[in-house]
């Protein structure tokens, strides 16, 4: 409560806002039964929606090159020998991809160099014991495919895990972050020259910033206890967004901070609700999210996409199908935002791509 007293400011939150969008509105008069229904609802902001990634087991959360032209993304190959993900890249206008990453362990949260000759991701592949994990993990599915189990999504903070930088076809690779324990999340500030990236080093799962060589790494937040992560530099890198569970476990809230570590501000605050994978739009003003009420521990927690004035807090939602979707980025131009997205709720997850319109300011 602090800190929102000393900002002075009393932000609107996504679970009381949603109910005064009339787009919602218009969905739940109909039910939004019908994809017709839904569809309908993100035409206002959402336009040529289209399938970006075909083919893999699953994939997602992507980012933009910075000429717009290609992605870079998270997925499992089937046939790979490998079920965890491994990091790819797309050329968007004729849907050829190649991998980066080396192919064994965990990996996570790839992202372009501004000079869009290199790029991060987060790799376990130096864990001796990476292959027998990716062995157990197989054994698993096959015990819960015959047991008709489906398990819960968590995401394993893996001790291996460690930030790594490569040419746009996987040579020349280069460990970045050598703490033991996890270092993963990274993206870069648009002037390339800074990581922003997330770390248990200390023993708490915490910010830091450090040059794109590795060097130099300072801690950004302060947070005993808490799990910080998911950040990402503002347009004009004086800010980073990011995604913390500050008053409740895995209850996770979105925050901004000044990239010297002061201003921290907590952005939303609905205990009852998700919020993460937050992402800056051009005017450093604007971020789209990820957010779902999880007030009812009977009911499946339905993620969408969503939109939010920092400063106002005023939301709108941009989603509305009945599978999850996540994840949300914006084009180099801003004209376009893709996220992570299961649709139907019946297939996996897949990379989508739509022309964005922004919501109005009232």
């Amino acid at each position: 409560m602090a800190l929102w007293e000393r900002t002075g400011m009393l932000l609107l939150l996504a679970a009381t806002v949603l109910w005064a969008d009339p787009n919602l509105k218009a969905v739940q008069a109909v039910g939004a039964d019908s994809e017709s229904d839904w569809a309908s609802a993100e035409a206002r902001y959402l336009r040529n929606i289209r399938q970006v990634t075909r083919g893999f087991v699953r994939a997602g959360e992507g980012y933009f090159s910075p000429d717009g032209r290609q992605i870079i993304f998270q997925a499992e190959e089937a046939g790979s020998g490998n079920p965890f993900y491994q990091i790819y890249i797309q050329d968007l206008d004729t849907g050829r991809f190649h991998r980066v990453s080396p192919g064994v362990g965990r990996t996570t949260c790839a992202y372009f160099h501004p000079s869009g000759k290199r790029v991060i991701f987060a790799s376990s592949h130096l864990d001796p014991e990476a292959k027998r994990h990716q062995a157990a993990e197989y054994r698993q599915r096959e015990e819960d495919r015959k047991k008709g189990v489906r398990r819960r999504y968590s995401w394993d903070f893996d001790p291996y895990m460690d930030i790594f930088e490569a040419n746009l076809d996987g040579s020349d690779l280069r460990q970045l972050t050598t703490s033991r324990g996890y270092d993963a999340e990274g993206s870069y500030s648009s002037d390339g020259k800074r990581i922003v990236f997330t770390s248990n080093r200390d023993g708490n799962l915490e910010l830091y910033i450090m040059n794109a060589d590795g060097s130099d790494v300072k801690k950004l937040t302060n947070a005993p206890g808490c799990y910080n992560g998911g950040p990402f530099f503002s347009p004009d890198n004086s800010k980073v967004i990011f995604r913390a569970d500050r008053q409740e476990k895995d209850r996770l809230q979105l925050f901004v901070i000044n990239a010297d570590g002061t201003g921290e501000r907590q952005l939303t605050k609905n205990e009852n609700w998700v919020y993460w994978a937050p992402y800056w739009y051009k005017d450093g003003k604007h971020i789209v999210y990820t957010a779902a009420d999880h007030s009812n521990p009977m009911a499946r927690p339905n993620y969408d996409v969503y939109w939010m004035n920092i400063e106002t807090g005023k939301t709108t939602r941009l989603t509305y199908a009945p599978g999850q979707d996540v994840l949300p980025v914006f084009s180099p131009d801003y004209k376009k935002v893709m996220w992570t997205s299961s649709r139907d709720g019946r297939g996996p997850t897949q990379l989508y791509l739509a022309d964005f319109v922004p919501p109005p300011e009232e």
